[in-house]
């Protein structure tokens, strides 16, 4: 696999597309996990707000086919990590009764340990055509803090177990904990089609194919008035965000943030952001000049994690995108 990713911003465009709000799971019906579980209760009322919805359900193999033509009606991407039991239990056979595509994100060192799937079971969803096995690296260590030939160590033992037990590597990746630092990143981008992070924001074809937003939902933040909040966000483009490294030390905390818009973008100056710099959810003050968006941050971002949600309301419509920071 090559890197498709396009990097060049001669090669963007305003696309106007409608885009792909893709929501993260993780455990279903276990109380004690709170911050990654979600009810099953509650996971039935947020497939029926989709359902009832004027959105459709996205098939991931779309990915491959069609993820730089704009999407004239917006898509809901479901997407699970880690591979627990409780979702093969309690999820996979509400999603296999409706034919509900979705991605399921395995991490290989756990499957078949207590509290996980088998190989197995995983093999038995992964032949149904509206189903995709993602790559979730083998160990689901905190791999950022690892070295570099550490990280491309673990990737490479998921690699030989997921051929061993599946007879492929899955194309599509997801960072553990949505971090990832440029090295992470370049070396993913090399082998993988795609890859998503967990910072919250709509998937739109001038979003970086290798650090897709997703937005986390559990028993916290899967509320149903949240979700319906959600699944009605639209993209928020932009030609370019940066800094590209994402892990922050002493010397570039707080990063240099600069995003760049399009010209044929409406009511770019209704953009606010907050972001959680010194620990504490703030309204960002920004500066927006020349279709250049940046914001001086009060002090630098706390560890472990350093985040800015940026939101447009355009017309009808609110458009969001996110950006997240590993902190160390």
């Amino acid at each position: 696999m090559v890197n498709s990713n396009a990097e060049d911003d001669n090669s963007k465009y305003y696309s106007k597309d409608e885009g792909i709000v893709s929501i993260m799971y993780h455990r279903f019906n276990e109380s004690k996990y709170p911050s990654t579980n979600i009810q099953i209760e509650i996971f039935k009322e947020h497939l029926f707000i989709i359902k009832n919805s004027n959105f459709d359900f996205y098939n991931p193999a779309d990915f491959k086919n069609n993820f730089d033509i704009p999407k004239i009606n917006k898509k809901i991407l479901l997407t699970i990590d880690d591979g627990f039991e409780s979702f093969y239990k309690e999820a996979w056979p509400i999603l296999k009764k409706d034919k509900i595509p979705f991605i399921l994100f395995v991490s290989t060192e756990p499957v078949g340990k207590n509290g996980y799937m088998t190989w197995n079971q995983i093999k038995e969803i992964e032949k149904f055509e509206f189903v995709e096995i993602g790559h979730h690296s083998h160990s689901h260590d905190y791999l950022i803090d690892k070295t570099n030939e550490e990280f491309v160590s673990d990737i490479k033992k998921a690699n030989n177990l997921f051929l061993k037990n599946l007879g492929y590597i899955p194309p599509l990746f997801s960072y553990p904990f949505g971090e990832y630092s440029k090295f992470m990143k370049d070396y993913i981008s090399k082998n993988f089609l795609f890859s998503f992070g967990q910072h919250s924001g709509i998937i739109d074809l001038n979003k970086d194919k290798f650090e897709l937003p997703r937005f986390p939902i559990n028993e916290k933040y899967g509320e149903v008035k949240r979700f319906k909040s959600i699944v009605n966000y639209f993209p928020l483009e932009y030609r370019s965000l940066m800094p590209e490294e994402k892990k922050l030390k002493k010397e570039n905390n707080p990063p240099r943030f600069l995003v760049k818009f399009f010209k044929d973008q409406k009511n770019l100056d209704r953009i606010s952001c907050y972001s959680n710099e010194g620990g504490i959810w703030e309204k960002s003050k920004i500066r927006f000049n020349n279709l250049e968006l940046t914001i001086e941050f009060r002090e630098p971002f706390v560890p472990r994690r350093g985040r800015i949600n940026c939101s447009l309301h355009d017309g009808n419509k609110w458009r969001w995108f996110g950006t997240q920071f590993t902190v160390r």
